[in-house]
């Protein structure tokens, strides 16, 4: 949402911020700067009216979600003195080098790696998305956590329950109603394969005979996709492109078979998880994930409720195609939709994360 053309107008954020205070929530707003000389100096800015904030609001903890804002959490913390919490605590730095985004000299790894092992020393409790994460403090930052939680990437499962039913019209003008449907909605690169994916597309195309389409959500351009198709030998005109706000992504994702996450497999996501697979998941998707990814990938093969890429080529793809395929041909539909429904609710429903902030906060008040 940092694309200029999605900025809030002003009537729009005012309504917005008499939503949020009614939940008690106040919300300070800064321009989103990429990493660099010109966001340092606004993080000392940022710093400096926080510690006032502090101050005349009587804050009494710091909850910080992720260790970028932790990095932030952790400097404010040690100067007022008031206890930090890390929430998401999983690595970013690391995972930013594995990526190919930073190399191990950059400055941007440098600082937050060295702020990732400050907060993790400082923090007086931490939220992890994974158990594992406590292993990976041990290993990077010489620090096992004492106060430590866990709570993966949760969401509001009824909020995608009520919006479940397929849209007949949208799915008549995208000319998919004998398809084999597969929804992806994220950017391609960085974190994301991108070649691999639509050599993914291709095998797929291939086996189904040319009945295979893709919905690709995402704000990455048409013309950047075409390339990818073109590179690929994908026809373009089997793949739909388009941006949509998250309100709408449901009517996109119920109109699918099945979903895709192609997360890098790299060591690190181990200790991450991916909000997407829990959204596939609370649609009823089966969903098409690399290896090794948080818990995704294993709870994915135990559970047949889709498929694991063992190998980014031809082979590994075409796999997990067929493995598809016999699910989809051998399993009534609602019947595999409300299996996954129920994974989904018993591993990402809000209702972990609120047993984790209720207890936390339920002992700070003792």
């Amino acid at each position: 949402m940092e694309q200029s053309h999605l900025k809030m107008t002003d009537e729009e954020w005012l309504k917005e911020k008499v939503k949020l205070s009614s939940e008690g929530i106040y919300l300070i707003r800064f321009s989103y700067t990429h990493f660099g000389y010109i966001t340092i100096l606004k993080i000392f800015f940022l710093l400096f009216r926080l510690f006032f904030l502090c101050k005349f609001k009587k804050i009494g903890k710091i909850h910080a979600w992720c260790t970028p804002a932790g990095a932030i959490g952790y400097l404010l913390s040690k100067i007022t003195g008031i206890p930090l919490i890390i929430d998401s605590y999983e690595p970013h730095a690391e995972a930013m080098v594995e990526n190919g985004n930073w190399g191990k000299k950059n400055l941007a790894f440098k600082l937050l790696f060295y702020f990732e092992k400050k907060q993790s020393r400082h923090a007086k409790t931490f939220i992890a998305t994974t158990a594992r994460m406590k292993d990976y403090a041990k290993q990077k930052y010489d620090v096992c956590p004492k106060s430590f939680y866990v709570k993966p990437a949760c969401i509001d499962i009824l909020d995608f329950y009520e919006n479940n039913s397929t849209d007949k019209e949208l799915k008549e003008n995208l000319e998919i109603e004998n398809a084999i449907v597969c929804v992806y909605a994220g950017k391609i690169g960085g974190i994301y394969l991108d070649v691999e994916l639509f050599d993914f597309f291709k095998v797929a195309f291939d086996y189904w005979k040319g009945r295979f389409k893709v919905l690709m959500l995402t704000n990455t351009s048409s013309n950047t996709v075409k390339l990818y198709c073109k590179k690929s030998g994908l026809p373009e005109e089997n793949i739909f492109v388009k941006f949509v706000s998250h309100k709408d992504v449901f009517k996109y994702m119920a109109l699918a078979d099945f979903a895709i996450n192609p997360v890098k497999p790299i060591p690190t996501k181990r200790y991450c998880t991916s909000i997407k697979d829990s959204e596939y998941w609370a649609m009823g998707l089966p969903v098409v994930i690399t290896s090794d990814i948080s818990d995704y990938s294993e709870i994915i093969s135990d559970h047949n409720i889709g498929s694991v890429i063992k190998s980014l080529n031809n082979e590994g793809y075409l796999t997990s195609v067929k493995e598809i395929d016999n699910l989809l041909k051998n399993t009534d539909r609602n019947t595999l939709q409300d299996k996954i429904k129920k994974i989904a609710k018993k591993y990402r429903s809000f209702e972990i994360a609120e047993a984790v902030y209720s207890e936390i906060y339920t002992q700070e008040k003792l």
